[in-house]
């Protein structure tokens, strides 16, 4: 199975707060993570995670003092 060239990740709101959820369209690398599956960054190279062919996100800390938030949702894009 062929893995998309785009996803767009849902994070959830602020807790606590009527906050909408946060969508970011990442984009596919040359990158390979650590699980072996492709890493994909948004445009600014700040959020990075590896997606598997089925789905499963792992956030990427993109410089130091990161800790990423792990989205609810990861729908493939044409």
């Amino acid at each position: 199975m062929n893995p998309a060239n785009r996803y767009a990740l849902t994070f959830p709101g602020t807790p606590g707060t009527h906050a909408p959820q946060d969508v970011v369209v990442v984009i596919r690398t040359s990158v390979m993570g650590p699980g072996g599956h492709p890493v994909y960054e948004d445009e600014s190279g700040i959020v990075r995670a590896e997606i598997s062919d089925a789905g499963e996100v792992r956030m990427l800390a993109s410089g130091g003092h990161q800790s990423p938030h792990v989205p609810v949702h990861a729908q493939p894009l044409p």
